[in-house]
């Protein structure tokens, strides 16, 4: 490692923030610098960074002049000119990134809409209106189209746009094409025109791996195709973001976005929020500012743009002025000009063959085939004296061919003592590829005597990202020096120089054939063996002692080396050492990061420990002409533990545009964790929880500020402090796996392998938890923070057993039309992860209990890890758990039972073996088609083959439950069975308490669907449920069972119900090709985020359920919502009842209620109600005539544009034989098929009613409702009933698990 700098004297170390780091100013020998908005252009500078890359950069010396000043506001006049609305700019102004109609009406149709005046807008296209001018210019079938996930009946591509991060958002995509040849899919962009040097391209894309061979990103310019990105993946999950830098580009160009797919590729992808920042060139001024440059084509641009090897004017002429032809430039195009003593550097051509992460373009022409630039000389290796030449040769950079263990030397001429002038070194570097390389310049002076040991001016490290960055240095020296230029290469990656421009200051010592005595000679060897570390262990590994710590162990939150060596430098830090806790640099643009001395008024002034003469981390100015937000990392971290939380002082001052954040970094995701939540200008504390993350992780400080704005504008950071990370450090807190959430987490964390995580929430509004109804609970909101990633997961530390067996309880809570899935698993070491329990859709807005017994081998010591999982299926709905417990023993059996995640506890005997199987490869050899829990072939059931060599005809198949608790009520146990088409035999169910008793019989004969079995249960003591199967000797017959579920009360008639204690047998499951909406269940006093009505229509209370269906989120990507009945028999007249409620303004109504009858032959609307009613409860009846078996369906929809509002149903009668009596047609009710009904007499309705009221009162008196609402649960004794409390430990009483 070599030596840090000191500042050298005379030349001061980079001023930083004014008078404390947050002003200053200067001077350089083009002038004084000044804001570096370019006046009359619209390229604003972003609010924020989203990128995939890591980066990093080192801390270890500062520009030794004041790098330009950056500013959020324009230096000269922004927009337009009052240009009429109506005006036709010029071919070459119209999409050149600049506005020059009102409006910015010739900016529309150029792959982006046009920006607006407002600062900060970039010129970007979300394809929210329309295509933006992209157009697809494919050749065969695989081709891009404008689409959103909730438009296509089959989800191919996203679940999601990125830019809303719903399913209603849209996007460029290009679907599965399934030819047999390859193919590819090209986007092209409209013709745009001239590009500023700091012109930079982002976009989001969505590939996931396996779908797609290459995507690749070019540009085409003249002749010259170029391309800008390209990868074979592997993509993570969901939206990736891609940022490329096009450098200058002269007149007409063309970008496009391809997508190839091969044999084994099918290839979905999508594209979208395509944006375009910092292209515009400067427009002309009459007058420029002070300090500015005017250009030959009358633009303004700063001085400190001149001579810097780019065409900032966009005429070349800031590179053509009589400065800069004083200025020595090597480019490389014809060797090392000056610079010599090359070791390890090598010239590459970008047209040759090279390595994936070299540059494909050099800097100088940013070309690949080396056109010479029109208008300005080529500039190759030359001095005042020699004549510009050109070559339309490849265009050539310098790269380090040098190992990762030795660096690249490249060393100056001897320069003569400076004295009072600078002497300023730019060149453009790029490093790529590879987190491990770097690029250093060293300061080799030769003092009377000896030659000095080389002094560290500026250090660049890590991955910078595929373009070429700005760099400058300015050097006073009393005595000769030389400048040393060094790359380490680290592996996969590449360090590159191109442009190197040294100022007329920089004169070289006059040749002489040998050096006077003393003096240092230029020979590199003995001067390269002080730049390579001394060290015995390999290169990466830290010594320490006897030890050599590979990487892999360096930061990993556990000590290797005894006095902690291995950890010193991993983010924790005070700043006073120049190591800085391992921070590094990677800004690329007009700000960075750096150690800032307090001083004693101005800005953060004493600094977070409140040391007057005490270091920080502050915002500095750059010469990077890119990104303009700063960004600092920590070397790569990991693993954490789930306690993990940074603690650190922090400083923020600044405009609206502004912003100070913390973000991690995993791969190609950046999470951001915390922001400065407001601008005060005091050093204030805060504390952020990191958590468990995998290795290797990043943490990084990104920031932008006005340093020239009014105020003491700027960012800081101090005393930095990582705790508690240790991923094998255990704490009490760390076994607290039961849990109410009052006081915190317990033992249980979010994972972070998505964006979307488990809050710890207070109750309010809406949302409100189960142990008291004012307390906390956990929830999982994905529009709150908006997050983008498929699922959130919750963890427990790993756990030691109790017990053989443990019963684990827990409320959840799943409600809104879309929400998505809620599962339970639990890992071991070594072994796969195992589900144990899962729910999928809306469960109505109520709290319901669930429980699964872990299974552990006795005496293994093997410890576990319990996770929830929250899988989202759309954007409409919330997840939310509470009253998490454990204790020794099993569970009793389940009330519900999908067969989803596994067999439920239900065991087989007798000759015959009933199986869980799915039909997700279309070859089992017997049962349904598809489950009916998913109605797919990935769904699972449970199935027994009745064919005679598995089954004997009368033998018997059992399938027995685990033991079921005692019930207080009698209770309605449904199922769903399928019988093959021959006939299988006969189905029985039979409750075994003392004894077995047989309370079902099915024999009919099968067919396609799913059908409704119900069984009416009354048991005192503890009893089981066995489903035998009796076979009838028929070959390739089976019979199936599905979706188990015991709920109070008594069973049903067939499709009728009145929602007070569940669906009744209704389906709500939702259809992909209606957008995949779902029915819910609650009552009036049930909070909720949606509008629903406050009373049912069964009780007339606030207390009382129904169904309902929120129009609201319906969209052109979402169609309707279907409640389904059970398969009904074919009926020659029978009488459909029921009451309906709609809740949307009057003279607004938008949604629409109708009756579907559904059978093999299609479907047939019957009733439909539209018109003007609103908050009040209405009776539909229709006459029903099937010829054929069929089901009924409610169907939510739409008539219009959405808007807010509800429809409900309640007090669903199905009278199966019964024509409707003749009453009076309810006002509203549409008759679109059978006969109307008559009218009653007024006595007999009124009779009718207090029947109905009476029996709903007794209904509400008698039964305990599985539900309760608020009101009723904050009637109950604090707690829940099935868990008691004591402070924050919970305990579980017996009645659960004790099968006695």
């Amino acid at each position: 490692m070599w030596p840090q700098p000191e500042p050298l004297q005379p030349v001061p170390p980079l001023p930083g923030l004014h008078q404390a780091g947050l002003g200053g100013g200067g001077h350089n020998d083009c002038g004084p610098t000044f804001g570096l908005k370019e006046p009359g252009s619209l390229d604003p500078r972003p609010q924020s960074r989203r990128t995939a890359s890591q980066v990093s950069l080192g801390l270890g010396g500062h520009p030794a002049s004041s790098p330009p000043a950056v500013s959020l506001s324009a230096a000269g006049p922004l927009g337009w000119t009052g240009a009429p609305s109506n005006c036709r700019a010029p071919r070459e102004a119209t999409c050149n990134f600049v506005c020059d109609c009102a409006g910015c009406s010739d900016e529309t149709r150029c792959g982006y809409h046009g920006a607006s005046p407002t600062l900060g807008a970039p010129f970007a296209c979300d394809f929210e209106r329309d295509p933006c001018g992209w157009q697809d210019v494919s050749t065969s079938g695989y081709s891009w189209l404008r689409d959103r996930a909730g438009a296509s009946l089959e989800v191919l591509g996203p679940r999601s746009d990125h830019t809303l991060g719903t399913d209603l958002g849209w996007y460029m995509a290009v679907g599965t094409h399934r030819g047999k040849e390859a193919s590819t899919a090209v986007l092209r962009s409209p013709v745009l025109h001239n590009a500023a040097p700091t012109c930079e391209l982002r976009l989001w894309f969505h590939a996931a791996s396996g779908d797609v061979a290459e995507l690749r990103l070019e540009l085409t310019h003249r002749a010259e195709t170029l391309t800008l990105w390209q990868s074979s993946g592997p993509w993570g999950p969901g939206w990736q973001e891609l940022v490329v830098a096009t450098g200058r580009i002269r007149d007409d160009f063309q970008v496009t976005f391809s997508a190839t797919r091969n044999v084994t590729h099918r290839g979905t992808v999508a594209l979208d929020d395509v944006v375009f920042r910092g292209c515009g060139l400067p427009t002309p001024q009459a007058h420029c500012p002070l300090g500015h440059h005017h250009c030959g084509n009358m633009a303004c641009v700063e001085s400190h743009q001149l001579c810097d090897g780019e065409d900032n004017c966009g005429d070349s002429s800031d590179e053509d002025t009589p400065i800069c032809r004083h200025h020595t430039t090597t480019d490389f195009e014809t060797g090392l000009g000056p610079w010599n003593h090359s070791e390890g550097w090598a010239r590459n051509r970008s047209a040759g063959a090279r390595h994936p992460a070299w540059p494909r373009r050099d800097h100088s022409r940013n070309s690949v085939q080396g056109e010479a630039r029109r208008g300005a000389p080529v500039l190759t290796s030359r001095s005042p004296a020699s004549p510009a030449h050109t070559c339309l040769c490849p265009g050539s950079f310098l790269v380090s061919t040098a190992e990762p263990s030795a660096p690249a030397v490249l060393s100056s001429p001897e320069f003569q003592a400076s004295g009072a002038h600078n002497c300023s070194l730019t060149f453009y570097h790029y490093l790529h590829g590879s987190v491990d390389g770097s690029l250093q310049l060293f300061l080799q002076t030769r003092s009377p005597g000896s030659p000095q040991v080389p002094v560290l001016l500026r250090r660049r490290h890590g991955e910078l990202g595929a373009a070429w960055v700005r760099d400058r240095v300015d050097i006073q020296s009393q005595h000769p020096f030389r400048i040393l230029l060094t790359g380490h290469t680290g592996p996969g990656g590449v360090v590159s120089l191109d442009d190197l421009i040294l100022s007329d200051h920089c004169q070289p010592v006059p040749d002489m054939s040998s050096p006077p005595p003393g003096l240092w000679a230029p020979a590199p060897g003995p001067q390269l063996s002080s730049l390579r570390p001394q060290d015995f262990c390999e290169p990466g590994h830290l010594s320490c002692g006897d030890l050599c710590v590979p990487p892999e162990q360096l930061c990993d939150f556990q000590h290797q080396c005894e006095a902690g060596e291995d950890e010193q430098e991993c983010g924790t830090s005070d700043f006073e050492p120049p190591a800085a806790g391992g921070w590094e640099d990677a800004s690329v643009g007009r700000l960075q990061w750096g150690r800032l001395q307090a001083q004693e008024s101005g800005g953060p002034g004493a600094g977070g420990s409140g040391a007057a003469a005490g270091h920080f981390l502050s915002l500095q100015r750059a010469w990077g002409q890119l990104t303009p937000e700063a960004r600092v990392l920590t070397p790569p971290l990991g693993p954490s533990g789930p306690r993990c939380k940074l603690r650190m002082a922090y400083y923020f001052h600044g405009d609206p545009q502004g912003f100070l954040a913390l973000v991690v970094v995993e791969g190609g995701r950046r999470e951001p964790v915390w922001q400065a939540p407001s601008s005060s200008g005091d050093w204030k504390a805060d504390t952020v929880l990191i958590g468990a993350r995998r290795r290797p992780f990043r943490l990084e400080f990104v920031s932008l500020v006005d340093l020239d704005g009014p105020g003491q504008q700027g960012a800081a950071v101090d005393d930095v402090t990582l705790e508690d990370c240790s991923p094998v450090t255990a704490t009490e807190k760390d076994s607290e796996v039961s849990c109410n959430f009052e006081r915190d987490t317990c033992g249980w964390h979010s994972g972070h392998l998505t964006d979307a995580h488990w809050r710890r929430i207070e109750s309010r509004g809406p949302g409100y938890d189960h142990t008291t109804g004012q307390g906390y609970y956990l929830l999982l909101d994905p529009t709150d923070p908006p997050a983008r990633g498929p699922g959130a997961h919750l963890l427990t530390q790993p756990q030691a057993p109790a017990a053989t067996q443990e019963c684990l309880s827990f409320w959840y809570h799943l409600h809104g039309p879309q929400i998505g899935t809620l599962r339970l698993a639990v890992r071991r070491e070594g072994e796969a992860e195992t589900l144990l329990w899962s729910r999928s859709g809306t469960h109505g807005n109520c709290w319901h209990k669930a429980w699964a017994t872990l299974h552990h081998q006795a005496g293994s010591g093997a410890k576990y890890q319990l996770l929830f999982q929250g899988l989202r299926d759309g954007y409409h709905g919330t997840m939310a758990l509470d009253d998490v417990a454990v204790r020794p023993g099993p569970c009793w059996a389940s009330r519900r039972c999908s067969f989803e995640d596994s067999a439920c506890g239900f065991s087989s005997s007798g000759q015959g073996l009933w199986t869980r199987q799915t039909n997700a490869t279309g070859h089992a050899s017997w049962g349904p088609r598809t489950d009916h829990t998913t109605e797919t072939a990935q769904g699972h059931y449970m199935v027994v083959d009745m064919s005679p060599h598995a089954l004997p005809r009368g033998h018997v198949a059992s399938l027995t439950s685990e033991e079921h608790q005692p019930l207080t009520q009698p209770a309605c146990l449904t199922f769903w069975y399928h019988l093959s088409l021959r006939n299988p035999g006969t189905l029985q169910v039979h409750v075994e308490e003392a004894g077995r008793q047989q309370v079902l019989s099915l024999s009919a004969h099968g067919g396609f669907a799913w059908r409704l079995g119900s069984v009416d249960v009354q048991a005192e003591r503890a009893w089981r449920v066995v489903f035998e199967a009796v076979a009838a000797g028929v070959e390739r017959s089976y019979i199936a069972l599905d979706d188990l579920l015991l709920q109070d009360g008594p069973c049903p008639r067939p499709a009728s119900c009145d929602f007070e204690a569940g669906l009744c047998g209704w389906s709500h499951l939702p259809w992909p090709s209606l957008g995949g909406f779902s029915w819910d269940w609650s009552s009036g006093a049930t909070p909720s985020r949606y509008p629903q009505p406050p009373v049912d229509h069964t009780l007339g209370t606030e207390a009382g359920h129904f169904v309902l269906f929120e129009t609201g989120v319906l969209g052109p990507g979402g169609r309707a919502a279907w409640l389904r009945s059970q398969p009904l028999p074919a009926t020659e007249s029978s009488c459909l009842r029921f009451w309906y409620h709609v809740g949307f303004p009057e003279h607004f109504y938008k949604g629409e209620l109708r009756v579907i009858l559904s059978s093999a032959q299609g479907q047939l609307a019957v009733w439909s109600a539209g018109a003007h009613r609103r908050h009040q409860w209405l009776e539909g009846h229709v006459e029903v005539v099937s010829a054929e078996e069929f089901q009924i369906v409610f169907e939510a929809t739409l008539s219009g544009q959405p808007a807010l509002g509800p429809i409900a149903l309640d007090d669903v009668e199905y009278l199966a034989g019964q024509p409707c009596q003749r009453l009076t047609s309810s006002q509203g009710d549409t008759a679109l098929a059978a006969s109307v009904p008559t009218i009653v007499g007024s006595a007999l309705l009124v009779l009718i009613v207090l029947v109905l009221i009476g029996l709903g009162g007794w209904r509400w008196l008698q039964k305990e409702r599985s539900c309760p609402s608020r009101a009723e649960t904050a009637a109950v004794a604090p707690g829940f009933d099935n868990i008691v409390f004591n402070a924050d430990h919970v305990t579980l009483p017996a009645s659960l698990t004790d099968p006695q």
